[in-house]
């Protein structure tokens, strides 16, 4: 008995990846549940696990008193030393329950337990197992569909592929090996569930880390991942530290062999490799590659960028029903808007118009000649209290002297008479000397 207890845990141990101390303390509690059935619930039950003979031994437990009040869990001195003469008053006796003592109904009890605990510890196992690869790649093969998912088995486990994680472009067969993407691992009444994923950029992500080894050493760096699953993607990577690294080159490989690689897996998905830049001028310009870019608008206010491409340029910039574009905005966190020089021009051209016929409408609206000191000044004190450059000529205070009139000379002649206050004698005089 011994023996075949033995290979059945550690069959149990490798096939199901049960840990060996956990199948055992599933069985003590069935065992223990089980002698409770025969003798009580209120009985206390002990299960000890002999390793060196691989042998499980039940014991009832009973307090050692002077004066029985439960046969159930208590007994007598006397009694006891009959069992064990080394126990003393106020300890314990441990009474082995014979196996022939369980039952049927004892039995089949046990087996339930054990099974029972049994699919818990495989069920902890796989959802330990898996929860550790959240994030990471996983090889697995279809097994049907559920509706639109699709259930995959990985081996010890089956997962879940929902619709909205599968490509458009592809289709699963029974039978078909492919690489997914561990998305979700979660407990539930049936067990784990493991959600994968075919459509997730970090499928995209993982390929790469697999397959190029610079970005598994760390020498370069993927900065951002943007796809269209089945369509189109576009990951930036940079060089870390070593400048003689050429990141893109790296992921490409000789002749292409890298990047056709993962373009396989992921069954003929385009795959743009864009050089990352700190100057987002150069960054938004790689993202939109193969497009040439004339030049690069910034509002970073919003954040948005207009982009100005050559007129030959607009379409392969923007790309099939914009793909290139949303593709390129995802990658760099930028919005962008797309212009051709032609549309550019023609937008700038009506900005001038807009903004001159502004300006034009503000003069019109504008006085034609510059107020009057009536119109400055309400009464004559702030007239009178006003500087003079903000008084008008007719605001000048003052006497004005009267027109002088002319007188003839002794040859008839007009002459301008002199002042009153002229004293004509001294002149004359002065005029003599």
């Amino acid at each position: 008995m011994s023996n075949e207890l033995a290979l059945v845990m550690s069959q149990l141990e490798h096939t199901k990846r049960i840990d060996k101390k956990k199948l055992i303390e599933a069985i003590q509690a069935a065992l223990s549940s089980a002698a409770k059935k025969v003798y009580g619930a209120g009985q206390e039950v002990d299960v000890e696990f002999d390793e060196i003979n691989y042998e499980f031994r039940a014991f009832y437990l009973k307090e050692v008193v002077e004066k029985v009040e439960d046969n159930n869990t208590q007994v007598t001195l006397a009694k006891a030393r009959e069992l064990d003469p080394e126990v003393e008053l106020g300890g314990v006796l441990k009474v082995r329950i014979p196996n022939e003592q369980f039952g049927r109904i004892a039995a089949q009890t046990a087996k339930q337990v054990i099974v029972q605990r049994v699919q818990d510890a495989e069920r902890q196992s796989v959802f330990d197992q898996f929860k550790e690869k959240e994030g990471d790649l996983i090889t697995g093969s279809i097994l049907r569909y559920e509706g639109r998912n699709v259930i995959v088995s990985l081996g010890d486990a089956e997962a879940l592929m929902p619709a909205k994680e599968q490509v458009p472009r592809e289709h699963y067969t029974t039978g078909d090996r492919m690489k997914l993407l561990v998305l979700e691992v979660r407990k539930t009444l049936k067990g784990p569930a493991i959600i994968v994923s075919r459509a997730h950029p970090g499928l995209v992500r993982k390929l790469f880390e697999l397959e190029v080894p610079e970005i598994y050493d760390g020498a370069v760096k993927i900065e951002n991942v943007a796809r269209e699953a089945g369509a189109r993607t576009k990951i930036a990577v940079r060089s870390m530290g070593d400048d003689r690294i050429d990141a893109v080159g790296a992921c490409v490989g000789v002749k292409g062999i890298r990047v056709q690689n993962i373009v396989d897996e992921i069954h003929g998905e385009k795959v743009d490799i864009v050089r990352w830049d700190e100057d987002p001028h150069n960054y938004l310009a790689n993202a939109l590659s193969p497009a040439k870019i004339a030049r690069i608008v910034f509002h970073p206010e919003i954040p948005s960028a207009e982009v100005i491409v050559p007129n030959d340029q607009l379409s392969l910039a923007i790309g099939k029903k914009g793909q290139n574009a949303r593709l390129a905005a995802r990658l760099t966190g930028i919005k962008i808007d797309i212009k051709n020089e032609e549309q550019h021009t023609q937008e700038e051209r009506a900005r001038m118009d807009a903004h001159f016929q502004v300006v034009t409408g503000e003069e019109q609206e504008r006085p034609a000649t510059a107020p009057s000191a009536d119109a400055i000044f309400k009464t004559d004190e702030e007239k009178a209290a006003a500087p003079p450059d903000e008084v008008d000529e007719g605001a000048v205070s003052g006497d004005v002297p009267e027109a002088v009139e002319l007188v003839k000379d002794e040859a008839g002649l007009p002459v301008i008479p002199p002042a009153a206050d002229v004293n004509h004698e001294s002149a004359e005089g002065e005029g003599n000397e």
